[in-house]
C-alpha cells in the first residue's frame, strides 16, 4: 500500500512540491478555497492515510485520533496547536508538530501596522475618502493619536502581555518610537539588563499602558484574560491589539466596551469563535479587523509550509520531527513507527 499524506486544506505549493518530490502520495480534503473540509472528508481521509498535515481550522479531537489505524504523525501548520488534543495522541503513540519560528517577524509586523491603522484611524480615513464625502481638509478631521512623542514630547507606553519571541520582536519595533515599553508574561521571563523593557504585574501593566498587545498562547489560565474587568482597568484613551488568540479576548465584552467607549478602539487578527464575530463588533467605528493575516507574507507562509512538509515526512518516516510538540511520545512503547504502526 503506498504511503499517504492527507493534506486537509490546501498550502502553498512551497509545502506540497517537497511531499511530492518525495514520492508519496498526496490527498487534498478541501475542494473549495472559499470553504473548509467538511467533518466527514477530514475524518475519511485520516483513516486512509499514513500522516495528517493539518491547520487550525481543523478539530483534531479523539475522535478524529482514533479515525486513523494508519496514523503515524499529526503536522500541524501553525504555530499554535490548541485545535489538537494533543494528550490523546500522546496515548496513542502519535507524534504531534507545528511550525514555530518563522512568522515571529511577520506576526510583529502586523502587530504594528493594526496599532498604526487604529491610532491613525486609516480604515475609517480611507473609508470616508473612498465613499466621496472627502470635500474640504479641516483641521479636526479624522483625530488619532500619536504613537511616538509626537508635538508633546510625551513617550507613550506599549504593554506587551506574552513575552516570548514575537513579544520580543513587537518590542524592537517599540524602541524606534521612543515608547516607554512593559512586560507581562504567564510564567515570568528573564528580561536581559540590556533590554530597555521594565516588568509588570498584569494589573499594573493594564492600567499604564497606551497600547496593549497579546501575544500569550491560549491555556486554560489564559482564555478570557481580556474580560470586563480587564478592560474597565484601561484607559480610556488606550488602544487593545491582538494577533495571537481570539479566545484571549470575551469578544462580548470588548464590544460594550468599545460602544460605551471605556477604551478608544481595539484592532483584531483572530476571533473568539471565528470566523464568525461577537454581534456587533463589525458596526463598531473604533474597531480594526482583519480576517487572521498574521502571518501572511508570501515568505513566511512558503516557510510554514515547508516546515510542516519537513516535520510530516519525518512522521512518514518514523523519526522525530523537528519541531514536535509532545517529543515524550518517541520514547512510550505506544510510538508509532513505520514498522510499529497498528
Amino acid at each position: 500500500m503506498a504511503e499517504r499524506i492527507f493534506v486537509s486544506r490546501r498550502i502553498p505549493e512551497a509545502g506540497l512540491g517537497m511531499l511530492r518530490e518525495a514520492g508519496v502520495e498526496i490527498v487534498i480534503g478541501q475542494q473549495d478555497t472559499e470553504r473548509g473540509v467538511d467533518r466527514a472528508t477530514l475524518l475519511a481521509g485520516i483513516r486512509q492515510c499514513d500522516v495528517l498535515i493539518s491547520l487550525l481550522t481543523e478539530r483534531i479531537d479523539a475522535e478524529a485520533l482514533y479515525a486513523g489505524p494508519r496514523l503515524r504523525g499529526v503536522a500541524n501548520m501553525a504555530v499554535g496547536f490548541n485545535n489538537i488534543d494533543v494528550a490523546t495522541a500522546t496515548t496513542l503513540g502519535i507524534p504531534v508538530s507545528n511550525t514555530p519560528g518563522v512568522l515571529t517577524e511577520t506576526t510583529a509586523d502586523l502587530t504594528w501596522a493594526l496599532l498604526l491603522a487604529l491610532a491613525r484611524r486609516v480604515p475609517e480615513s480611507e473609508r470616508y475618502l473612498r465613499a466621496g464625502r472627502y470635500r474640504i481638509w479641516g483641521p479636526d478631521l479624522f483625530l488619532g493619536t500619536d504613537v511616538g512623542p509626537g508635538a508633546s514630547g510625551t513617550s507613550r507606553t506599549l504593554g506587551i502581555i506574552g513575552y516570548g519571541r514575537i513579544g520580543r520582536a513587537v518590542a524592537r519595533r517599540a524602541h524606534g518610537f521612543d515608547m516607554r515599553v512593559l512586560a507581562y508574561d504567564v510564567v515570568r521571563a528573564d528580561i536581559d539588563a540590556s533590554d530597555t523593557v521594565t516588568w509588570a504585574e498584569l494589573d499594573t501593566l493594564i492600567a499604564a499602558s497606551d497600547f496593549i498587545t497579546l501575544h500569550v498562547p491560549l491555556t486554560t489560565a489564559t482564555r478570557h484574560l481580556i474580560d470586563e474587568r480587564t478592560l474597565r482597568l484601561m484607559k480610556p484613551s488606550a488602544i487593545l491589539i491582538t494577533t495571537a488568540r481570539g479566545e484571549l479576548v470575551h469578544e462580548h465584552a470588548l464590544v460594550t466596551a468599545l460602544r460605551e467607549h471605556w477604551i478608544a478602539g481595539a484592532a483584531l487578527d483572530v476571533y473568539e469563535d471565528e470566523p464568525a464575530l461577537a454581534p456587533g463588533l463589525a458596526d463598531c467605528p473604533n474597531a480594526v479587523l482583519v480576517p487572521h493575516i498574521g502571518s501572511a507574507s508570501t515568505d513566511t507562509r512558503d516557510r510554514m509550509a515547508r516546515l510542516a512538509a519537513h516535520n510530516a515526512l519525518a512522521h512518514l518516516r518514523g523519526e522525530r520531527a523537528p519541531n514536535p510538540v509532545n517529543p515524550e511520545v518517541y520514547d512510550l512503547p505506544s510510538f508509532r513507527s513505520p514498522s510499529g504502526a497498528p
